[in-house]
């Protein structure tokens, strides 16, 4: 393999012990995230002249939800090995899948929303323009430990991991949905695609997350790698309901600003 024309240096942040507890970079960088996202959506929320309470109550529901979706997901989609101790699945700090935690996210929003009476489209809008942001914070604190390899490479943002030149997943994913965050709210700012950037976020971020899961590290190349489903992983197939719900969304809401707009 030829020489990478630069790549990032092999880094670890020292871990933190309090008592019982260990404190990683990863932790902090996702705590941030939530936080992040949870301040920019009752900030957007309020711009578009809803109740900007209303993103902060939902949220420890959508963290709970999204902690225990991740966990189950990375147990049953990318990990069933470990459920030969039962226990695990209690052990929800060890091993969180992304992808099941925003499906856990989603069913905590039908949920509460539905509980709460409140239209969760009126409230769509400002989530993307808070979950972009965040997720990429939290993204940085996957790129700060390396837990998501990818293959050897020669390409220039690769890390020197031990083994070699890898691609970094966390980074790749951090620096895609940081830009597409500045990109929603560039759009917001000049109040285009209106009660479409959630979806949008969905498309975009959708078919980025299908095409950058073909460069993680398979089984037999790492030791902990995710598993394949016919050769996809996990996040390939929810990426691809992703990508669908978010083009029927905008063609949806596209199709209804026309019928408005049209004389009757």
């Amino acid at each position: 393999m030829p020489a990478p024309l630069a790549v990032i240096p092999w880094f670890e942040f020292p871990t933190l012990s309090l008592g019982p507890f260990s404190i990683q970079s990863f932790g902090v960088l996702s705590a941030l995230g939530i936080l992040l996202a949870t301040l920019l959506t009752s900030r957007a929320a309020r711009q578009l002249g809803k109740d900007p309470q209303v993103p902060v109550d939902f949220a420890v529901a959508g963290v709970l939800a999204g902690v225990v979706g991740g966990h189950l997901v990375h147990l049953l989609a990318y990990h069933p090995e470990e459920l030969r101790e039962p226990w695990r699945i209690l052990m929800l700090w060890e091993g969180l899948s992304s992808m099941g935690g925003l499906l856990g996210g989603v069913v905590a929003a039908v949920v509460w929303f539905r509980w709460k009476r409140i239209r969760f489209a009126d409230y769509s809008d400002a989530f993307a323009l808070g979950v972009a942001p965040g997720w990429g914070v939290a993204r940085i604190g996957c790129f700060t430990v390396h837990d998501h390899p990818g293959v050897l490479t020669s390409f220039p943002l690769a890390v020197q991991f031990p083994d070699g030149p890898r691609h970094d997943l966390g980074l790749y994913e951090a620096i895609l949905l940081l830009a597409l965050g500045a990109v929603l709210w560039a759009l917001h700012r000049r109040d285009l695609l209106r009660g479409r950037l959630l979806a949008l976020l969905a498309v975009v971020y959708g078919i980025g997350r299908f095409l950058l899961d073909f460069l993680r590290a398979r089984p037999g190349d790492v030791p902990y790698a995710d598993a394949r489903h016919l050769g996809l992983t996990f996040a390939q197939y929810t990426a691809v309901v992703l990508v669908a719900w978010g083009a029927f969304r905008l063609v949806r809401v596209r199709r209804g600003d026309f019928a408005a707009a049209t004389p009757r």
